[in-house]
């Protein structure tokens, strides 16, 4: 019996240790190092993007955070896979349905967490600087209900 349990022990310190390894290349990243740029053209202008982990265009997990300024609006729109929503700062006001209607959304402010389900149709604004982390399985994608607010194909406003 004891010689199991030694046996059992060194296996058991095999296993961890080859766990560790892996673990010590976590990768950690703190606030001040996310590195802001412009928000790509498929959400309207105005907002700052940082990928902080994975490729979003690519198949595999990915978090992405979103700076968008006071009264920043995103226009309702789905997602091929599940988006996942935790509000940093900030208030969120998020709403289901085809149309924006801010008289119809749930306030969530830091530490609110929404999981806004595949294909699902849902709109969002910001009140006051709010930043948002985003995590899903990409490849990454948005559709927007109505063709005319895609920012993408929206003509220039004269």
């Amino acid at each position: 019996m004891r010689a199991f349990a030694i046996v059992l022990r060194c296996g058991l310190t095999v296993a961890v240790a080859a766990v560790l390894p892996q673990l010590a290349f976590a990768q950690v990243s703190a606030g001040a190092a996310v590195k802001w740029g412009p928000g790509p053209d498929f959400i309207p202008p105005g907002a700052q993007f940082a990928v902080l982990q994975g490729d979003p265009g690519e198949a595999g997990g990915y978090t992405i955070r979103l700076r968008l300024p006071d009264r920043y609006q995103f226009p309702s729109h789905f997602h091929p896979n599940d988006e996942h929503v935790t509000v940093l700062s900030g208030t969120f006001l998020v709403g289901m349905g085809d149309t924006l209607d801010l008289t119809h959304t749930q306030q969530l402010s830091a530490g609110g967490f929404i999981t806004a389900a595949a294909n699902a149709h849902h709109f969002a604004a910001a009140r006051g600087e709010t930043i948002l982390q985003v995590s899903g399985e990409g490849p990454f994608a948005i559709t927007y209900v109505k063709a005319s607010d895609d920012p993408r194909t929206a003509k220039p406003k004269p």
